[in-house]
């Protein structure tokens, strides 16, 4: 099956995309498109489809990076292809030919650019990377390469949507601690149960760090399974594990 990648004009040209579950070589609840190591799912099979992914991102496989992501806020610089995965939650570089990749199956996968300077930028950002500031700690190390902050743009892809993200009270005072104001992201659900609104959240800050311009792609993942891995989903599903959705921005050459 072929590969089925979203890519996004405010991006373009840079080579970008955030792949759906469609055209791995993973079977079960892995079906598809699996990039994730940390998943149970067989080493070889994954290493397919990363080799896949690499392949339509035009870059041999040594040059599609990532990180071992822990919900941090924490960005790596990446000046050359390595095999090992330092411990972050985003990456950012000014290497043509390099790869940038986040994993995600809910959370926010963000690619970033300044189309002006070549600086590109890739971000992991969960609730609890979002509220830390691994958005801003992103833009910030894309500028520590020579991007400016006001042509910097950003994409959010798939992740959960406000109707699918279930929180509870806890949750709420955790975001209304930071800041009364961050209120306006969350809805009543039942009982004392609200609904947060986590690209929305995304996007507030990045549009709130200054930069040109910055959205979501609106495909939610969890509720379209024959596209998008998602944790939650199989949480509700009982499912044992869960696929990885890669997402990925090549730093392009001549910029």
């Amino acid at each position: 099956m072929t590969l089925d990648v979203i890519t996004d004009e405010l991006l373009d040209p840079i080579p970008h995309g955030f792949f759906t579950r469609r055209g791995g070589a993973s079977s079960g609840v892995y079906a598809g498109l699996n990039c994730g190591f940390g998943s149970s799912d067989q080493h070889e099979i994954v290493a397919i489809n990363r080799v896949r992914v690499a392949d339509k991102m035009g870059v041999p496989i040594t040059h599609l990076v990532g990180v071992h992501q822990v919900h941090s806020a924490d960005v790596i610089t990446v000046t050359e292809p390595a095999e090992e995965k330092p411990v972050a939650d985003a990456l950012v570089t000014n290497v043509p030919g390099i790869t940038l990749s986040v994993l995600t199956a809910d959370c926010q996968p963000v690619l970033m650019a300044d189309h002006t300077s070549g600086v590109v930028g890739a971000a992991h950002a969960g609730w609890k990377g979002a509220i830390d500031g691994v958005l801003e700690a992103t833009l910030d190390a894309m500028e520590a390469l020579g991007a400016t902050r006001d042509k910097i743009v950003a994409v959010i892809g798939p992740s959960i949507s406000q109707k699918a993200y279930e929180v509870g009270p806890e949750f709420l005072d955790r975001f209304l601690a930071e800041d009364p104001l961050y209120a306006r992201f969350f809805a009543q659900g039942d009982g004392d149960r609200m609904q947060f609104d986590l690209p929305g959240f995304g996007v507030m800050r990045l549009r709130g760090a200054g930069i040109a311009d910055a959205h979501w792609t609106r495909h939610c993942t969890y509720s379209d399974p024959d596209r998008f891995f998602s944790y939650r989903r199989s949480v509700h599903q009982k499912e044992a594990d869960y696929g990885r959705l890669i997402s990925a921005i090549t730093c392009p050459t001549g910029a």
